[in-house]
């Protein structure tokens, strides 16, 4: 939710009102994003959405517009402790692209972290650089030495 809130209506909807907001969201049927799932419990998730729902990226100094083509964005992944390092990334990557593209996208962006480090997965939580090159994202902007903009363009 945050990136979908401005960080007022953010920090004062914290817990369990972003909740029930996001709930209502996915209930609407509007594209929120792909989950992975083992057995019956679900270990992975890759937010996806149409870049103007994120209302957040509009005011951002690094992670705003490149231009003005409608684009798709992942906004964020959850992988399970137990998962992590399997290449669930790229699978929920590849799976957000392809849930972006049956919906009618033709450009899905993310915005990862290009970092030469290990940090805790709860730092990269918008993805790693490495992990949308694997999946065939190019860089189209970068405004911060760590933080580019990504993009894979679809085709129609």
């Amino acid at each position: 939710m945050t990136w979908r809130l401005n960080r007022a209506e953010f920090e004062s909807s914290k817990g369990v009102q972003n909740k029930q907001i996001f709930r209502r969201i996915v209930a609407s049927g509007e594209p929120t994003g792909v989950l992975a799932y083992s057995a019956d419990k679900a270990v992975g998730w890759c937010a996806v959405a149409p870049r103007k729902v994120y209302v957040r990226l509009a005011n951002s100094r690094v992670l705003k517009p490149v231009d003005d083509r409608p684009v798709w964005s992942v906004s964020c992944f959850y992988i399970a402790s137990a998962y992590r390092g399997t290449g669930m990334a790229q699978a929920l990557l590849k799976a957000a692209v392809a849930y972006a593209g049956r919906r009618g996208a033709r450009i899905v962006e993310g915005y990862p972290y290009d970092i030469h480090k290990n940090l805790p997965s709860a730092f990269v939580w918008t993805g790693l650089l490495s992990t949308f090159r694997e999946v065939g994202f190019e860089e189209v902007a970068r405004r911060s030495p760590t933080r580019p903009i990504v993009r894979k363009e679809l085709k129609s």
